[in-house]
């Protein structure tokens, strides 16, 4: 019986640190995107995933649309927004 009574608290043990190594964080960075993303506005200086710095010229519900420094437009997933570029950054 003190078998299975380690056994099980083994596995709680583990499920517990998966928790809170794997889960967690994963929620977090969906929850930080999330409000990211919902925040964006035409103007905003952005970098996505892919590396492309630009400003936002204008959005819908699902795509943006930016304007990088040579002029071109480019229309992309709103969800490939990495982040804002500091104010202070060029």
């Amino acid at each position: 019986m003190s078998n299975n009574l380690i056994t099980f608290g083994f596995l709680g043990l583990m499920f517990v640190a998966f928790y809170f190594l794997l889960i967690r964080p994963q929620r977090k960075r969906q929850q930080q995107q999330a409000e990211l993303t919902s925040s964006l506005k035409p103007g905003d200086r952005v970098i996505t995933y892919s590396g492309i710095y630009g400003t936002i010229e204008s959005m819908d519900e699902d795509t943006i649309v930016i304007k990088v420094e040579s002029g071109t437009t480019i229309r992309m997933a709103r969800a490939a927004v990495a982040q804002k570029q500091p104010e202070s950054s060029k």
